[in-house]
């Protein structure tokens, strides 16, 4: 830290920062279009000009660009100086020479950085009587619009796709004051984080395509925070919403976590929620015919069907909260009461999880990783399961040179300098996977193999690195010099990081990839770091809630009389995890079927009580991310206030209700404090979920917390096409929010959860920095959530032995690896018209090795195999590096289970036409 001078004012900032940084952070409004604290300075802007004194009695200074120069001791700046503030004007006024004044039309208005810097500058007449320069827009897909008129050329755009997220076919164009940003032609962006441009721009140049068709202006949405429910990482969100209907999704700044960036299924993969095909009334099923039932008829026909039930059986779910698994293993009792995870991959997360809390070895969170200087990937294709950590992997791997440029006294924010100094060298990064995947660009070394060859490597690097670890017999010798390599770079490395995940359907990898953290550490290497990827949002809680595997509670409920067993599944479609004919197989052991859930699935044809409950939009809840911390999401609306026939309740609400009612006792968990109180009571590795956020009762000077903006509009007539009275606001018991404008949004108040990212004279995604300690740091008040899995600082586990066998060798075998894909392998965005747009169709693939296997591949386009007694046929791809003997399925696909994962395949045969 260090002392400088700010308009007279003595201030301690971080000697690491620049000026603009130092001045932001202080609470200074500086104008910036260039600068972005996660893609440095380039200083082409020059609108951050302030003035730099020599000494107190300098009283003319000189003006410098506060983003390229660095913190000095005792360095006199001024930042309110009239030379400067006319310059900053003249140069937002050459800026905007070219763009259109449609303001009123673009989008953009009211979250536009341009506006805001503009009033800032207090620039509002034009000068500039010619002609201006336009340019032909292009068709970017179906997330982004693209509208280059708008274009101020701060060069963000091209900086954040090609430089920070490695996209290849996104550049600039064009040569003088004809610059042109887009692609080489027409067609949609290929990079799995470009939705962020839209965040990036400080215009409106990239605006968000999916939002166009229910647009609103920023002022006139509801918001919340929330957390992603698409994969395990958890990143944060803020959900918007008006008239029922969710509208968008932006990027909720977490200094652990996602940072300023999110993936693109997270931003657009939203509309599944939006759906009319799910049930807003309970309702149940006589005489093959659907009755509607108000709430208390529902719980009345619910208790009628557990009186006449002898055995109780529910099913939770992974992507659904713990308080609602919880509620779930109250009721049916914890041996009746199953996690809705697979045998497999339960048994995984409980060894991933077991690895963590006691193999002393630390789990880093996103941005924590971007600091490590080797990773090894063990069997898992990171973008397509956890795209948000690829991006963070990706930063780490280009951090090379740190001595280097510290000896030379470069900061890191200096892009061009350090850009210079690094020459495109990368940290090392090795991946082990079935077939090739979206990080190969980056790789120093890549390994195609089975999942039994992909652990059998992992085990010998493992063996290499510490002798007492097991050994690996016959290993080819070219295998053995990359092996030797990988063990050498990981011991050579400061901090060494082992990447895994359950995406592979592999407890041996998991071993493996422990094994290399565990030899590690044994030979010095303190700051060795693990990860692992789970499937769903809440994989960890669930499993931290103590359930029994899917699998388990299946075949116990066959062995019960058909007229005595009711079967309860929570927001769990089970045709995910087994097939029909198994599903089929499961309903005919069951005399009653009762399903609490959120989305439409199949399977609710088959039930007898369908009681709907809220998605995470509509509600609040809890859920444990990959590295088991907890955080809290927050209900964006309430979904009665638009339609009193709606009758969607928690599923923790249903269940209680449920409960009590059935045991004659009254309600006691009548808000969500109550529930997670009784959670961290009878679940000690939960005792601190109640910590997680702050309490109901949170008040700020009386006031709740705000969840629409102070210009928040026709409030008053949202429903007056029903009734023209005006009802009264929507009571929330459940969180300290309100719904309502009357609250507060302070950015200076004590608080970790912000609805919508907004304060005076800051209104688009640029004002996070009024929220955080420093910028580019942790918010002001802390990072939302706590980490619940805190490892031993002493490894308690041995090596794992569990080293892969060969199966018996047949002829022609067949065997299923897992491909996942960002768009279409996750269930909720399955449903999203958006994603189905990027979602490849379902396909088989095999290898160019395994060709000539086959009479007539090229002119077949179909192969059809058995699997899990069910019949595929599906259309062919070749892979020049996919195994002989596998066949890949895009797992996860609707038809397709997660637990196909290495089952053998039979009758496989090329045909020209499918059948089925």
């Amino acid at each position: 830290m260090t002392k400088i001078y700010i308009n007279n004012k003595q201030y301690i900032t971080n000697q690491s920062h620049n000026l603009l940084q130092a001045c932001l952070s202080h609470g200074f409004d500086i104008p910036y279009f260039c600068w972005h604290p996660e893609l440095g300075s380039i200083g082409s802007c020059r609108q951050c000009a302030i003035k730099k004194h020599q000494n107190p009695q300098d009283k003319i200074g000189k003006i410098i660009m506060s983003c390229m120069t660095p913190v000095e001791n005792d360095i006199i700046i001024s930042t309110q100086d009239q030379e400067i503030q006319k310059f900053r004007k003249h140069i937002i006024e050459l800026l905007m020479i070219h763009h259109p004044h449609d303001c009123p039309v673009c989008e953009e208005g009211g979250n536009c950085h341009l506006q805001d810097m503009t009033v800032i500058t207090k620039h509002h007449s034009r000068r500039y009587q010619f002609k201006k320069r336009t340019h032909q827009n292009q068709n970017m897909g179906p997330f982004i619009s693209h509208e280059m008129n708008r274009c101020i050329t701060c060069y963000r755009c091209v900086r954040y796709y090609k430089d920070y997220a490695d996209g290849n076919d996104f550049g600039v164009y064009g040569i003088h004051d004809n610059i042109y940003f887009g692609r080489p032609k027409n067609g949609t962006l290929q990079n799995e984080f470009s939705g962020n441009l839209i965040e990036i721009c400080p215009t409106g140049v990239f605006t968000d395509k999916t939002h166009s068709e229910n647009y609103n202006r920023k002022w006139d949405m509801q918001y919340a925070p929330s957390i992603c429910q698409q994969c395990s990482i958890g990143c944060n969100i803020i959900i918007s919403e008006r008239y029922g209907k969710i509208r968008k999704i932006e990027n909720h700044y977490h200094g652990n976590i996602n940072h300023y960036f999110i993936c693109d299924r997270g931003r657009f993969g939203y509309d599944y929620l939006n759906l009319k095909n799910r049930t807003y009334q309970p309702k149940n099923k006589k005489n093959n015919q659907w009755n509607f039932l108000t709430a208390q008829e529902a719980i009345k026909k619910a208790i009628h069907i557990l009186k006449k039930s002898q055995q109780i059986f529910g099913i939770g779910s992974a992507r659904t909260t713990i308080e609602n698994n919880f509620a779930l293993k109250e009721l049916v009792g914890e041996e009746n009461f199953s996690t809705g995870i697979p045998k497999k991959e339960q048994e995984i997360i409980k060894l991933i999880f077991n690895i963590l809390q006691n193999g002393g070895i630390y789990s880093p969170s996103l941005k924590e990783i971007e600091q490590y200087d080797a990773i090894l990937i063990l069997g898992e294709d990171v973008t397509q399961t956890g795209a948000r950590m690829a991006l963070s992997i990706r930063q780490a791997i280009k951090k090379t040179q740190t001595t280097y440029l510290k000896k030379l006294q470069i900061p890191i924010w200096h892009t061009n300098a350090v850009m210079n100094i690094r020459q495109n060298t990368k940290n090392p990064l090795f991946i082990t996977n079935i077939d090739k995947t979206k990080l190969d660009d980056i790789a120093s070394w890549t390994y195609y193999a089975t999942t039994k060859e992909q652990a059998k490597l992992g085990f010998a690097i493992a063996h290499t690195l510490d002798k007492n670890a097991p050994s690996i017999k016959n290993i080819h010798s070219s295998l053995q010099k990359k092996i030797k390599i990988i063990a050498t770079t990981l011991a050579n490395a400061n901090k060494p990081l082992i990447i895994s995940g359950v995406g592979a359907g592999s407890k041996e990898i998991i071993s493996a990839a422990a094994n290399i953290a565990f030899a590690l550490k044994k030979i010095g290497k303190k700051k060795v770091g693990i990860t692992f990827i789970l499937q769903q949002s809440n994989s960890m809680g669930s499993m931290m809630i103590h359930g029994k595997n899917l699998d388990h509670t299946i075949q116990k409920i066959k062995k019960y009389n058909k007229n005595n067993t009711t079967l309860i599944i929570l927001e769990n479609n089970l045709q995910r995890y087994i097939s029909k004919k198994q599903m089929q197989s499961l309903l005919k052991n069951i005399k009653y079927l009762i399903i609490i859930d959120n989305q439409f699935n199949p399977i609710q044809q088959q039930s007898n009580l369908i009681l709907p409950s809220t998605n995470f939009s509509e509600s609040s809840g809890t859920i444990i991310n990959h590295e088991g911390r907890a955080q809290r999401f927050f209900q964006v609306y309430y979904p009665k206030h638009y339609n009193n026939k709606i009758t969607t309740l928690e599923g923790w609400r249903w269940l209680h209700w449920l409960h009590t009612a059935y045991k004659k006792n009254n309600i006691y968990w009548k808000k969500l404090d109550h529930i997670l109180q009784e959670i961290s009571q009878k679940i000690p590795q939960l005792r601190n979920i109640v910590d997680v956020a702050p309490q109901e009762n949170f008040r700020v000077h009386g006031k709740k917390l705000a969840r629409m903006p102070h210009c928040y509009s026709g409030r008053t007539i949202l429903n007056t096409h029903i009734n023209i009275h005006e009802k009264s606001t929507p009571k929330d018991p459940d969180s300290m929010f309100t719904f309502s404008m009357e609250g507060d949004n302070s950015p200076k108040t004590n608080r970790k959860h912000i609805a919508f990212v907004w304060t005076p004279g800051w209104n688009s995604p640029q004002a996070w920095n009024k929220f955080q300690k420093e910028i580019g740091g942790n918010l002001l008040y802390g990072n939302p959530g706590i980490k619940l899995i805190t490892p031993n600082t002493k490894n308690t586990l041995k090596y794992f032995q569990n080293i892969p066998k060969e199966p018996p060798t047949k002829k022609n075998n067949w065997y299923i690896a897992a491909y996942w894909h960002l768009f279409g392998s996750e269930e909720t965005s399955q449903n999203s018209k958006f994603i189905k747009k990027k979602m490849p169709k379902t396909y088989v693939m095999i290898s160019q090795e395994d060709i000539n296997k086959f009479n007539n591949i090229i002119d077949n386009k179909f192969l059809s195999f058995y699997c899990q007694e069910s019949f595929f046929c599906l259309p062919i791809r070749i892979s020049k590096t996919l195994s002989s003997g596998q066949i890949g399925l895009p797992i996860g696909f609707p038809g397709i289970p997660t637990t196909m994962i290495g089952l053998e395949v039979t009758q496989l045969k090329e045909v020209s036409i499918c059948n089925n």
